[in-house]
């Protein structure tokens, strides 16, 4: 009876078309070589024919319900061998064969459950490299997958490369699925870096030592191999493991920290595509024996034809050891089936190749008479005898070791020796063009003809002489070397795999040379994954790329761009972007920010306004390096002028107002230089630039004012009045374009050309009113008309400029009118804000349109200013913003004519309404900032002091102060110093008493000796002439006014002058009669003193004026402030012991009173008095502000 396998039965309809052209060997005799299978035993499959076939699930091949469907014969065999079972061994690989990865799981489970675990099932699954996804480069010809090859990726998983950014265009709600998405995409690139690394690492562990050494190491156990790296981390681990399990916990603590580079939780951390080893105990055990598994065994014998196995895997002849063991044969015998298992797979898999390839030659040959003369067929061979099938199909059937891989497009020169022997053989004698592997449609190249010697080498004898030729092709490298590629397609293909391994041998200093490689490569590279690798490297090619080599990486994008078009931009290169976006090194960062902003154009409209500005919202908002910030702003500034989604004009203005609040001025810059401009053209697009942008500033700055108007956020006013004024050139631009006269301007006949100072200085050029409007010349043709349409036509039916006129100029005025006249800091913002404007808008619009609406409200009469309340409008800072900031804008001479009776006004209305004269100083304080107006100033004083009214000359006389810091010694000299002394000349005690702080600061600010002595003269009048005596005030300013300036002025005038006269008047006011004045007069000297004690002061003049004063001074606080008196008292006393030690020591030549307070006991009683004091904090608080 016929032994039949009830196993081996087809379980897809593939295998069952396959079967009946398949034959079945007869069994081999002994003298075969190999002993054959018993008779009786239905278990052991030929050579030839595929492995036992276990039908798992009778739906994939029977949909009627038929499972499995048992002959007569079979039902008859089985009876016949009751007593034998399968093997689980096999059940288990045809599982994994058939990658029924799940079911062997669960077998391997149940199994390990039942205490009979499988080491085929066991080795699979605790290697790692069976479940990870391969990386796209082939893996070599020596490296074996597992029996069901890598798990393919779950389709389910969206992922960066598979994921659709148009569906998150909308907004940014879906940031998180974006996220998730990227971080999936992360880690799949992750695991396939962990892969290739073990692979490699495997591959490197296994090729260490040559195979002769290795071979020579196996033959001699005397001579002991070296351990390798691998072998170390490995063994490391068994080591650890044993200790954890019998107790020895600090002996594994230790032995952990001695080795801190490995991580003695995973195995998958040894870096090796093995399965974890048994443990030390079970290796020890089965040292000098095989390890059998508790398993069915049965007796097989296999018989094997060498002629059907590939080349590379026809095994060396095993030694025969007669006295094996039972077990030890059958393991023999099942990794004998296991081996057979896959060259019988592998032989499928070729032998449809060949019936695929046969195919297509037949239909070529059909097709075409001829083959063409510049490509090779898939699959031919050029054989010169096209019609002999045999000899076309030579290719897959001869060299079935040589996997077709590379697709065919290299000529491998690995093949040449094969090719010789071919042509040696008898069949292919005939033939004399070489032996060419080529699978796909390729250029072809000029027929190489050798010539063959007329020698009868056997094929065999002559591959092994040639084997001498030491030729290297099992390296990687060899590998490549050994192939040349012949067509665009293979060198991109070569460069693909070359790239990687030559970036990190080239030096950092010249990465760049390799830009241009990388990115022709990956422009032009079929595969995706490969790809995604080389722009990987392009992005990381430089640790830290400095400005010249970002700018090369960014040129190379945008031309990448511009060649592979938006999708592939998309796809490939803004993940690498979303990867380095939390980079540690700022250089880094701040490549992806450019890029975000070159690569702009290129990007679908959906990207650009979703992921991109997404991803710079996040650095803007996150990223702690100003220079990385500063690139965020121009890249969304160049993303605001490629939007279109009107939706995300919201997002826009917010992230404005967010980049304006930047902490660092270069940020704050490139936000006026970059995004403002190019947000104002989108609004300019959309028509709410006057409607929406403007006016939405307008509204956050009113409110600022309305909820601070006792502290006001002055930097909150600064960000948006900055941004207000930014928008002064589109908005000008706008009116342009929208006038009445538009239509008619023509380029056309001769064009004058713009002035220079027509224009203030714009920030960029994007702020350039001729950049926004397309040309100079066409704005020198508008502003023609425009002139002339304001002084002869008139503004109707001009909506923008109306708009500007009627709603624009009459907010902002009133804005101005609610600001604290006292905040030089707002003052002088709106100034420039309206100097701006007024330029950009020209003269005749502020002549027309701006001039009359403040006249309007600043009407120069007592009515305007409400001396109780001080509320009036002349009291607001509506006049120094007027005067600095309308009235400064044309230096003509009526202009400047208009500003001295602008100011003269004022001054004169203040000074007779008694009002105060806060906005008549912040005037004076701006305009004197600039030495243009020195001399208009002194016109408006001296009209002040040849007034009739003592309250104007008053007036006069104070401003002199805010003025003369800053001006020129000579003007001083030539009319300043003679307008004081003029009025000091006058009746009136309090003009004169004004001149004081005048003269103190020409003390302060002057060198030029004649006129200090002037000045000296005046003062000394000042104080003795007799008629001053009772003057109290006058006292109080002096002494007020030497506190001010003693520390600056000159030395001598300070010793000689200042000195000896407070130590008069500290002396006078200890007979001071009325105790009022007499607190009012110490208070001063101690404020003087405690100011003058920071100078350095000679021995004489310590001696003879200093210390007596302050002794004056101490017996009047003594009496009126107990408080002043302890501190004068340490004053004194640290000087007097610095008198006496500089007595000792004459070598020091001078003293401060400020560095003799060194003593720790005298400091520490001196600082805690200090803090008790009440009246005296604000003093000495200025005392220390004027320390030089």
């Amino acid at each position: 009876m016929a032994s039949v396998n009830p196993f081996n039965l087809s379980d897809s309809e593939e295998e069952a078309e396959r079967r009946p052209n398949e034959k079945v060997d007869t069994e081999r005799s002994p003298s075969d070589g190999a002993p054959g299978p018993p008779p009786g035993n239905p278990f052991s499959p030929p050579a030839d024919v595929e492995p036992p076939t276990l039908l798992l699930s009778s739906n994939r091949t029977s949909p009627s319900g038929e499972g499995i469907s048992l002959s007569a014969a079979t039902i008859s065999a089985m009876a016949g061998t009751a007593e034998t079972r399968v093997s689980a061994d096999v059940i288990a690989a045809q599982l994994l064969r058939d990658q029924y990865i799940l079911t062997a799981l669960e077998f391997h489970t149940e199994l390990l459950e039942a205490g009979r675990e499988l080491p085929r099932l066991r080795d699979y699954f605790s290697n790692p490299g069976n479940f990870e996804r391969q990386s796209g480069t082939p893996p070599a010809k020596d490296q074996v997958l597992g029996p069901g090859g890598p798990l393919n990726r779950a389709g389910s998983i969206s992922t960066l490369d598979s994921l659709d950014f148009a569906r998150y265009s909308d907004d940014g709600n879906r940031e998180s699925d974006e996220r998730v998405a990227v971080l999936e995409f992360e880690l799949r690139k992750a695991k396939e870096t962990i892969q290739a690394l073990r692979a490699n690492l495997t591959q490197a562990a296994e090729s260490e030592l040559p195979s002769q050494e290795r071979k020579n190491l196996k033959t001699s156990p005397e001579i002991q191999e070296p351990i390798r790296p691998l072998e170390k981390r490995a063994l490391n681990f068994l080591v650890n493991e044993y200790l954890l399990k019998n107790e020895y916990k600090l002996s594994s603590i230790t032995f952990s920290d001695e080795n801190d580079d490995q991580d003695f939780e995973l195995w998958d951390d040894v870096g090796l595509n093995i399965p974890k080893p048994p443990g030390l105990l079970q290796l020890y055990r089965n040292c000098g024996s095989t390890l059998s598994s508790p398993r069915d065994m049965v007796d097989v014998s296999v018989g094997v034809d060498f002629g059907d196995l590939p080349g590379n895997c026809i095994p060396q002849e095993p030694p025969k050891k007669p006295d094996l063991s039972q077990q030890q044969q059958t393991e023999v015998v099942q990794e004998l089936e296991y081996q057979l298992s896959l060259l019988n797979s592998e032989k499928q898999s070729l032998a449809e190749q060949i019936k695929k390839l046969q195919s297509e030659i037949q239909t070529l040959k059909r097709s075409v008479s001829s083959p063409p003369p510049a490509t090779l067929d898939l699959g031919s061979q050029n054989s010169p005898n096209p019609s002999s099938s045999s000899t076309s199909t030579a290719c897959p059937t001869d060299h079935p070791s040589v996997p077709p891989t590379d697709n065919g497009q290299y000529l491998d020169i690995r093949g040449v020796s094969d090719a010789e022997n071919d042509q040696g053989s008898p069949s292919a004698q005939n033939s004399s063009q070489p032996h060419l592997q080529s699978c796909g449609k390729i250029k072809s190249t000029p027929r190489v003809q050798f010539d063959q010697p007329n020698r009868k080498l056997s094929p065999a004898f002559q591959q092994a002489l040639l084997s001498f030729c030491r030729m290297c092709s099992d390296s990687r490298l060899g590998a490549e070397v050994s192939r040349i590629a012949d067509s665009e397609e293979s060198v991109m293909l070569m460069l693909g795999r070359c790239l990687p391994h030559i970036v990190p041998n080239v030096l950092l200093a010249k990465r760049e040379e390799l830009i241009p490689l990388i990115l022709c490569t990956a422009c032009l590279h079929p595969e995706p994954k490969e790809r995604d690798q080389l722009l990987h490297i392009l992005f990381n090619l430089i640790k830290r790329p400095d400005d010249e080599q970002r700018q090369m990486i960014l040129t190379g994008c945008v031309a990448f761009a511009k060649h592979v078009g938006p999708t592939r931009v998309e796809a490939e290169l803004l993940p690498q972007c979303w990867e380095q976006i939390n980079h540690k090194y700022p250089e880094r960062r701040l490549l992806v920010a450019e890029s975000c902003g070159a690569l702009a154009p290129y990007l679908p409209k959906e990207i650009r306004s979703s992921l991109v500005l997404s991803m710079l919202q996040q650095m803007l908002a996150e990223d702690k390096a100003d220079m990385v910030r500063e690139a965020v702003v121009k890249s969304l500034g160049i993303i605001m002028g490629y939007i279109d989604d009107s939706d995300k004009y919201s997002q826009g203005f917010e992230l404005m107002l967010l980049s304006l609040g930047d902490p660092s001025e270069r940020v704050v810059n490139a936000v006026h230089q970059v995004f403002i401009p190019a947000f104002a053209a989108w609004a300019t697009e959309l028509g709410s630039l006057h409607t929406a942008l403007i006016p939405s500033l307008l509204t956050r700055i009113e409110k600022l004012l309305m909820q601070g108007e006792h502290s006001l956020d002055e930097h909150k006013l600064h960000i948006f009045l900055s941004a207000l004024q930014s928008l002064i050139p589109p908005l000008f631009a706008v009116v342009l374009q929208n006038a009445p006269f538009t239509s008619r301007a023509r380029l056309q006949g001769e064009i004058p050309t713009i002035e220079v100072t027509r224009f203030p200085r714009p920030a960029s050029p994007l702020q350039d009113v001729a950049t926004i409007i397309g040309s100079r010349e066409m704005l020198s043709a508008l502003l023609l008309l425009y002139d002339h349409q304001l002084e002869h036509e008139g503004t109707t039916g001009w909506d923008s400029l109306l708009w500007v006129v009627n709603q624009f100029l009459p907010q902002l005025i009133e804005i101005v009118g609610r600001i604290n006249v006292t905040s030089s800091t707002c003052v002088h913002e709106f100034s420039r804000f309206f100097w701006r404007f007024c330029r950009t808008f020209g003269k005749i619009f502020t002549n027309t349109k701006v001039k009359p609406q403040f006249q309007e409200i600043l009407r120069l009469s007592e009515e305007n200013v409400d001396a109780s309340a001080g509320n009036g409008i002349l009291t607001k800072a509506t006049v120094p913003i007027y005067a600095t900031g309308v009235l400064t804008c044309y230096n003509q001479e009526e202009d400047r004519k208009l500003l001295v009776g602008f100011l003269e006004d004022v001054m004169t209305t203040l000074s007779l309404s008694h009002a105060p004269l806060d906005s008549l100083k912040a005037s004076f304080v701006e305009l004197g900032a600039n030495p243009v107006y020195h001399e208009l100033l002194l016109t408006v004083l001296w009209y002040g002091v040849v007034h009739t009214s003592a309250l104007v000359r008053c007036t006069a006389a104070r401003m002199f102060e805010l003025v003369l810091r800053g001006m020129s010694e000579a003007l001083v000299d030539r009319r300043a110093a003679p307008a004081l002394i003029t009025l000091c000349s006058g009746p009136e005690f309090s003009v004169r008493i004004s001149t004081i702080p005048a003269f103190g600061t020409i003390m302060e600010t002057v060198t030029q000796k004649e006129l200090l002595e002037r000045v000296k003269m005046q003062l000394a009048s000042f104080l003795e002439d007799p008629q001053y005596q009772d003057q109290h005030s006058l006292h109080m300013e002096i002494i007020r006014t030497f506190g001010r300036v003693g520390p600056n002025a000159e030395p001598r005038f300070r010793d000689e002058f200042v000195l000896p006269h407070l130590h008069k008047l500290a002396l006078a006011n200890n007979s001071q009669a009325v105790e009022n004045k007499r607190i009012d007069i110490a208070t001063q000297l101690f404020e003087a003193y405690s100011a003058l004690s920071c100078c350095f002061i000679s021995e004489e003049v310590m001696v003879n004026h200093f210390l007596p004063g302050l002794r004056c001074l101490h017996a009047d606080m003594e009496q009126l402030s107990p408080e002043h008196e302890v501190i004068l008292s340490s004053m004194i006393k640290e000087c007097e012991i610095k008198v006496e030690n500089r007595g000792m020591s004459d070598a020091q030549g001078s003293i401060s009173i400020a560095s003799s307070l060194v003593g720790e006991d005298a400091k520490t009683k001196f600082l805690s008095k200090m803090g008790q004091l009440t009246t005296s904090g604000a003093m000495l608080a200025n005392v220390f502000q004027r320390k030089k």
